[in-house]
């Protein structure tokens, strides 16, 4: 699991980044990396591309922390969970510099970005929007490398501070929860739970939300903010004696349904209703099943799986096709960008070249001759000697965006085709099993 928060940095854009760049702290430098910039001249870099912003707002940059569990990943691992999360949240139009630390007892990433884009110059807005889609790709990238992720509904909306005060025992909105698991099962409607809450001495509010105030707390709590489960209308429910939000079956977005494990369903076998609708709904899933194996012609179990390795073959393609457009449209974005800072600073330099004094011409162009430096390195590296015409490059940026727009709705339908497919087939296989004896029925013959 890794928690993120994130901040602007105002004025301090250069201690920023040599902190998080301590070789005391990255195993020598071992593990820092950089985009669009260079590690050791980011500050200038980060100025030359808000220098040409419109809107240049009121940040320099936004440092982002993704901190790990004790013992969850090495520096390594983390590092390259590090550049995927920098790589995805800024789509490679910002510059940045990522360490990872470690010389704490967990490892944890630094991310610096500019608050500027050196694709369109259009500044960075950080909202809760933004901030959402940072945390969930941060749990995809995590769970895709095999490490423990927060569970949707019960740490909606939990920030870093929270986090770390409920590992302390300090989270006024964990005790709250707390208080609330342990009362509402004495309770018969959520105007005797409240009045529980307040004997229990919190303070309540009643509006269009009902919030509560522990003693010693500055600020009353939103019942909804603790999660899903907390709601009043979830409350109510679960007073009703139904399954919490959090825990109820999510539905598939595909067409087809997976059948209902009815005999090991623990609620099937406690719930005389639930195994009856579990049936029903079965029954409406074969149906379902059967028709889509009509439509597609399918006849036989081998026709099927054939079916099926096509399909999960064809959404690898894509997402192999659209991986490689991506890389390719990260590498003539900074194409662009190097090209016309070399463009620009080239008569600055030309000038460097030429003059008698170099130290006082340096004294007073020095950014200048840095960044055009840079530009010069990185042209060459990404083969853009001699300079490519920025129309040809523009259009060519225009062709691979397309292309990866394309790319991206047909991998969509694949996925989705895929995911049909496996249920599909998962379906057919439940089908064509011998019928298991329910588990009540084992025990009874077990014990004759």
């Amino acid at each position: 699991m890794a928690v993120t928060k994130t901040h602007p940095i105002k004025s301090t854009l250069k201690a920023a980044i040599d902190y998080i760049c301590n070789p005391e702290k990255t195993d020598g430098k071992l593990l820092v990396s950089s985009y669009g910039c260079a590690a050791e001249t980011a500050d200038i870099e980060f100025a030359w591309t808000r220098r040409h912003a419109i809107d240049k707002g009121t940040n320099l940059g936004r440092h982002l922390i993704q901190a790990f569990q004790p013992g969850e990943v090495t520096p390594e691992q983390a590092h390259e969970i590090g550049m995927e999360l920098a790589r995805e949240i800024l789509g490679g139009r910002y510059e940045f510099v990522l360490t990872t630390h470690i010389d704490r007892d967990h490892v944890h990433n630094h991310l610096i970005f500019n608050a500027v884009s050196f694709a369109d110059h259009k500044h960075y807005h950080s909202n809760k929007r933004s901030y959402h889609f940072i945390r969930r790709t941060s749990d995809r990238l995590c769970k895709e490398h095999g490490l423990s992720v927060i569970v949707p509904g019960q740490d909606k909306g939990k920030s870093y501070i929270e986090h770390q005060a409920e590992r302390t025992g300090t989270s006024y909105k964990a005790k709250l929860r707390a208080a609330i698991d342990r009362l509402l099962p004495g309770c018969h409607d959520l105007e005797e739970l409240l009045v529980r809450l307040q004997r229990e001495g919190y303070a309540l509010k009643r509006g269009k939300y009902i919030s509560a105030r522990a003693p010693g707390q500055e600020r009353f709590t939103r019942l909804k903010t603790l999660g899903a489960d907390y709601a009043e209308d979830a409350l109510t429910a679960r007073m009703a004696g139904r399954a919490r939000p959090s825990r109820q079956p999510k539905q598939r977005g595909g067409r087809v349904s997976l059948l209902i494990d009815i005999q090991n369903n623990i609620k099937a076998q406690q719930s005389a209703g639930y195994r009856h609708w579990a049936t029903i709904e079965n029954l409406k899933r074969i149906a379902e099943t059967s028709n889509f194996l009509t439509e597609h012609g399918i006849g036989s179990m081998e026709e099927l799986t054939e079916h099926c390795e096509a399909a999960s073959a064809s959404a690898a393609r894509l997402k192999a096709e659209l991986r490689e457009t991506g890389a390719r449209i990260e590498e003539l974005t900074l194409k662009i960008k190097h090209v016309a800072a070399y463009r620009q600073l080239k008569p600055i330099y030309d000038r460097y070249q030429a003059s008698k004094d170099k130290e006082k011409f340096l004294r007073g162009y020095e950014r200048e001759i840095i960044l055009f430096e840079a530009a010069a390195r990185e042209c060459k590296r990404l083969g853009a000697v001699p300079l490519p015409a920025t129309e040809r490059m523009q259009a060519e940026m225009d062709a691979l965006t397309a292309r990866r727009a394309a790319l991206t709705a047909e991998r969509q339908k694949a996925r989705r085709e895929e995911q049909d497919y496996a249920a599909v087939r998962r379906n057919v296989e439940e089908f064509l099993s011998p019928p298991r004896q329910a588990p009540a029925r084992q025990k009874d013959m077990e014990l004759e």
